[in-house]
């Protein structure tokens, strides 16, 4: 077509199209017609055209994928229907155990399944408005989540407009996740840049998708698949799961070949077995399989927990090994001053990261597995996410390598270390401990906790090292120029290290040394560090001298961290000042408190005043928190230094969000308090007890005057005996379906 005689608008509405027509053919189908340059040609001219004419400008247009300008933060949209998480199975036993649950309660009932491929990334709920991509959210807490529309536009294999006959009104979910291959491109051109490498595909991707600025969002590799087509009931006719994932493929939108409709349990236990084996050869991370329920209609019938579905579970599979030689054992300080032996590893690659450290637990695990410097051992990555050694597989031959012992001070302030005899751990009590400073700080700063982007390993070292930041409190009197003028030394490290001694050694002694190091093609040894390199050494002699430590520790780049990202920091730190109560309490780093704890906590206590002079015996009150858990609490609120920094974050203007009180807190059953015992037919224990928590009510561990109802199915035991005694009311199965019910 030629442009002269087009309006701007007939050549801007036949560029989208045309741009249209080319992503779909990229991404989706892998037929691509045009390169990119030519592509890009395209882009640029449909670019100038709306910058041209701004109200030409349109929500599905393909230059929207480049971001916008930073909002201040994300708006919250309801999920409807809620996005629940899923009940896992590790084994084949208790996957039949799930299926041999849904025959009871669908007796007589032929049951289809569909078994998908469990992607390790981020879920998003897409909303599509006649045809065109309107809203995205992430899971959120399943009920509510963060409204990520603009960085959902930068995935290029997300339509933006589905296309003709398409329904006006289409709800659809989706896993976004970062590709292998993706993942280690990115992670070489942040270590050619002297920058902190990303840890994993899955946390680079959550951190993505809810950056402030959706440009940030746009330089990332993200992909999408989408695994569910919403339909509510009584909304029209429905179809069968698999017939919705054709349809998504119709549409344009991107969905995973590795699906199968599965008639037999059989058929689903071959689909897990057969992936579990092939999961190394995708170019994305899997944990599992998802098997659900093909039948619309036998979902409805099978209905939901408060927490997941009863016609979906994850098979999670089998944590990924692989084996290694252990380097050396070092003593690492935690956040309270735990010190914890960790294994330096020869790098090996485990679930799409390289592994070069794991943990040993405590040095009694150390002792009992008696690992040893030299030791071939067996590691996994617990949960996909933290690498931990399972056992030695072959001991060093002479076994002249001593066994580790704990150190008598700590390694980092040089404090004598103490060991309380009711536990494992030998800590450091010195609180101003640079490495439980620093520790507390990540904590602190961690996406659970107060989620301050950008205060990562590196930054949080040159704080507590320069003396900017001695405590949490710190953190919100740093100023602008502190931060931009931080300095990041990158060195050549271990492994580059080992690559230059061995590729030296065939170099010509007087070649020229930057010629030599260019000739030698290392990954990540661009222009600019070789000419750091050069500096240092001069010669290829002096090169081929230096020792391998020696060689680890020479200067690659040095770069500060600069204006730009410094207000980003600064902005996360301002952004972070109202918190939900428990994520504060979650990020003071109370010993024995988690995440858990914590929300048990918050909706107790409304404000931090009220916890801090809440009595043990108030605190033991509440279920599932135990004298040690109590005594911990108060101790740490009646510490002067903590105190004084509870004080300081308050000036500071650290504003926590009154917990409110949820719909469960208020239901029907509230301060109603149960306990299970026995085997429940229709349904699982878990399940029995999100019903009851559903509706207000407690579940505890033992009976006790304070028990108001026990639940007796099979093979009731000691619990019912003793129930009988104190005269607490017993309820079989049938009894608690007509108290969930409302019948009583």
């Amino acid at each position: 077509m030629s442009a002269m005689a087009e309006s701007p608008q007939d050549r801007a509405s036949w560029l989208r199209e045309e741009l249209q027509r080319h992503e779909r053919l990229y991404y989706q189908e892998a037929k691509p017609e045009i390169t990119d340059r030519e592509f890009d040609r395209l882009m640029a001219e449909l670019a100038a055209i709306e910058e041209e004419h701004p109200e030409l400008r349109t929500a599905d247009s393909p230059t929207q994928r480049v971001g916008g300008e930073p909002t201040e933060g994300f708006e919250q949209v309801e999920h409807q229907p809620p996005m629940l998480s899923l009940d896992n199975t590790y084994d084949h036993d208790e996957l039949e155990e799930w299926v041999g649950r849904l025959e009871r309660l669908l007796p007589d009932t032929e049951i289809d399944f569909v078994c998908e491929l469990k992607v390790d990334g981020v879920s998003l709920s897409l909303l599509y408005e006649d045809g065109v991509l309107a809203e995205a959210a992430t899971r959120g807490n399943g009920r509510v989540g963060d409204l990520v529309t603009a960085n959902a536009r930068t995935i290029r294999s997300l339509p933006l407009r589905l296309p003709a006959g398409a329904p006006a009104r289409l709800r659809v979910r989706g896993e976004v996740f970062i590709p292998r291959g993706a993942f280690r491109k990115l992670n070489e051109e942040r270590e050619a840049a002297g920058e902190e490498l990303y840890a994993n595909p899955r946390n680079t991707t959550a951190g993505t998708i809810r950056l402030l600025d959706s440009r940030d969002t746009a330089r990332r590799p993200l992909e999408i698949t989408c695994y569910e087509l919403v339909q509510q009931p009584g909304a029209g006719e429905r179809v069968s799961h698999a017939d919705g994932l054709k349809t998504l493929s119709r549409l344009g939108l991107p969905v995973s070949q590795g699906w199968r409709r599965c008639e037999s349990l059989s058929e689903v236990v071959a689909f897990c077995d057969d992936w579990q084996e092939k999961r190394g050869e995708l170019d994305f991370e899997i944990d599992g399989v998802v098997v659900k329920v093909d039948d619309p209609e036998l979902r409805d019938r099978l209905g939901a927990t408060a927490k997941a579905p009863r016609w979906a579970v994850a098979f999670k599979f089998a944590a990924e090994q692989a084996v290694t030689v252990v380097r050396a054992i070092s003593p690492q300080v935690g956040r309270t001053g735990a010190v914890t032996p960790v294994a330096e590893l020869e790098p090996v690659l485990v679930a799409g990261t390289t592994v070069r450290r794991a943990t040993l637990h405590n040095y009694e695990d150390l002792r009992d597995k008696d690992i040893r410097v030299g030791d071939t051992v067996l590691i996994e990555k617990g949960g996909d996410i933290i690498p931990k050694v399972v056992k030695v597989v072959e001991t060093r031959g002479d076994r002249r390598s001593q066994r580790s012992k704990p150190p008598e001070n700590c390694p980092v302030c040089g404090e004598k270390l103490s060991k309380p005899e009711e536990e494992a751990l030998w800590r450091c009590v010195n609180a101003a401990c640079p490495a439980v400073v620093r520790e507390s700080i990540r904590h602190f700063a961690s996406r659970n906790a107060m989620d301050i982007e950008g205060l990562g390993n590196w930054l949080v070292g040159e704080l507590v090292e320069g003396g900017l930041a001695k405590n949490v409190a710190d953190l919100y009197s740093l100023t602008e120029s502190q931060l931009a003028g931080l300095e990041k030394t990158t060195t050549v490290g271990e492994e580059l290290a080992t690559k230059l001694a061995v590729g030296i050694k065939g170099v010509p002694a007087g070649s020229n040394l930057g010629d030599a190091i260019r000739s030698l093609d290392i990954q990540g040894l661009g222009p600019k560090k070789v000419e750091m390199l050069t500096q240092t050494f001069d010669t290829v002699g002096k090169l081929r001298a230096a020792s391998l430590g020696e060689l680890a520790k020479a200067t690659l780049s040095t770069a500060k961290l600069g204006e730009r990202s410094a207000a980003k920091i600064l902005h996360s730190l301002e952004q972070s000042k109202q918190p939900a109560l428990a994520r504060l309490i979650y990020a003071l780093g109370l010993r024995h408190v988690g995440e858990r704890t914590a929300t048990l906590l918050a909706h107790r206590f409304p404000s931090i005043e009220d916890l801090a002079s809440a009595s043990t015996e108030a605190l033991e009150e509440i279920d599932e928190i135990g004298s040690r858990i109590a005594e911990s609490v108060q101790a740490f609120f009646d510490s002067a230094s903590n105190q004084d920094l509870l004080a300081r974050l308050e000036k500071a203007g650290l504003r926590p969000k009154q917990e409110t009180r949820s719909a469960q807190e208020e239901g029907p059953l509230k301060d109603r308090v149960f306990v299970l015992t026995g085997t429940l037919d229709g349904m699982t224990r878990n399940e029995a007890t999100a019903r009851i928590t559903a509706l207000g009510g407690k579940v505890t561990g033992s009976v006790s005057g304070r028990t108001d109802f026990l639940v007796a199915g099979e093979k009731a035991g000691s619990k019912l005996r003793k129930a009988e005694q104190l005269g607490v009311e017993v309820l079989d199965e049938a009894g608690l379906a007509e108290l969930l019910s409302g019948g009583r």
